[in-house]
């Protein structure tokens, strides 16, 4: 099949870590033999997907499939988030905590580019870096720490007055999540998407009257939610507020912070 599509030698062969021997060993001495080519120049071998550090599997029961997951997203970037955080070698840990995390972390790189003006993106040191993780065997992990790195220094110039610079940097992180297919909304977008997983504007008049201590009590749920990991109340919290116009921030240490849209 990939001869006759892709002709006796082309570039990237991939598969699962599993596939290593007998298949594509066999699948390389066969090829050779009958062609006489080369066959594949690169191999790329992805690791599994763990659910709660097991492999997932029909007969463990916790098989899941990527339009169920979808179903509970703000968006699927966020899956695809994701899946950039681990190296496509090595093993993905799926958990709704995990999808949680990722969510937040995508979230504060569309923060950071919130209300900025479009400009031309340009080249800088930071482009070097990510080209050169992404060279890297695909590090994607560490080509997302570039973009993190990229969203703290847009926050530092906001905070220091240099809105020209925060553009430039802006469009020039936009410019590189592109390459790895995140950061294609506008960012007024992302926030509004989690009212439309709560359910849309049904809710959103009655939400919308939240007083201050009305949202830290219900925050306060959450938080007491993931501690004991019932992520459906957790998600419930979340959306409740998300439908309301209120935008929650998880950060680092189990800490929440919240702000109206």
């Amino acid at each position: 099949m990939s001869t006759a599509l892709l002709g006796t030698h082309f570039d990237i062969h991939g598969g699962g870590m599993d596939l290593k021997f007998p298949h594509h060993e066999n699948e390389i001495a066969q090829s050779r033999a009958a062609t006489g080519d080369s066959f594949a120049r690169l191999w790329m071998h992805n690791g599994f997907v763990n659910v709660d550090d097991e492999k997932m599997s029909k007969s463990l029961g916790n098989f899941f499939t990527l339009r169920d997951v979808l179903a509970r997203l703000r968006h699927p970037e966020v899956m695809r988030f994701f899946f950039l955080l681990s190296h496509y070698r090595g093993p993905i840990n799926y958990s709704p905590e995990q999808l949680e995390q990722a969510d937040a972390a995508l979230g504060r790189i569309y923060t950071a580019l919130r209300d900025l003006p479009v400009v031309t993106p340009a080249a800088s040191d930071y482009t070097a870096r990510f080209r050169a993780s992404m060279d890297d065997d695909f590090n994607t992990p560490e080509a997302l720490a570039v973009l993190q790195a990229m969203t703290r220094e847009v926050n530092a110039a906001r905070d220091a007055g240099e809105a020209q610079r925060a553009a430039q940097l802006g469009a020039e992180l936009r410019s590189l999540g592109g390459v790895l297919g995140i950061l294609e909304l506008p960012p007024a977008q992302w926030f509004r998407l989690a009212g439309a997983v709560a359910g849309g504007s049904a809710s959103t008049s009655a939400a919308e009257s939240l007083s201050d201590a009305q949202i830290e009590e219900r925050i306060a749920a959450r938080v007491a939610a993931r501690r004991t990991k019932n992520w459906a109340e957790s998600d419930r919290v979340r959306d409740e507020l998300a439908a309301a116009g209120v935008i929650l921030e998880d950060k680092p240490g189990g800490v929440t912070t919240w702000r109206r849209a």
